[in-house]
């Protein structure tokens, strides 16, 4: 098993920035990749980000490419997500996910075997 803990979700003004913590622990070492999902009110939740957990490498939904960068310490088992210029549109609850294998549909929710609990994030205009 492997636990998720997000942290760093708030209040903020349009085209301010946040940072989003997502720690993992348990079994770490099955952990393929690490993404960020977001669900706004009455909306299916949506794939942001991902990252491969050794290479590194990333992948961002077209929404938040170029505002949004995702890295992660692999030493204390940590993600993160730096928000910038946001919109009232990134308004949702976040949430961090980990899936432990290759898939065909990276983006689809369904994917991933483990998930935190969610931090709010709220964009005001």
């Amino acid at each position: 098993q492997v636990q998720l803990v997000e942290s760093g979700g708030g209040l903020v003004q349009a085209g301010g920035s946040l940072r989003l913590s997502c720690a993992a622990s348990g079994r770490t070492f099955s952990i393929y990749v690490m993404g960020w999902f977001r669900q706004a009110p009455g909306k299916e939740r949506e794939f942001v980000t991902d990252i491969n957990w050794s290479r590194g490498s990333t992948s961002y939904s077209d929404s938040v490419k170029d505002r949004f960068t995702i890295s992660r310490y692999n030493a204390n088992n940590t993600m993160y997500l730096q928000m910038s210029s946001l919109k009232p549109e990134d308004t949702a609850v976040y949430y961090c996910a980990a899936r432990t294998r290759a898939t065909a549909r990276p983006l689809d929710a369904r994917m991933y075997d483990y998930w935190g609990q969610g931090t709010q994030v709220t964009v005001s205009s």
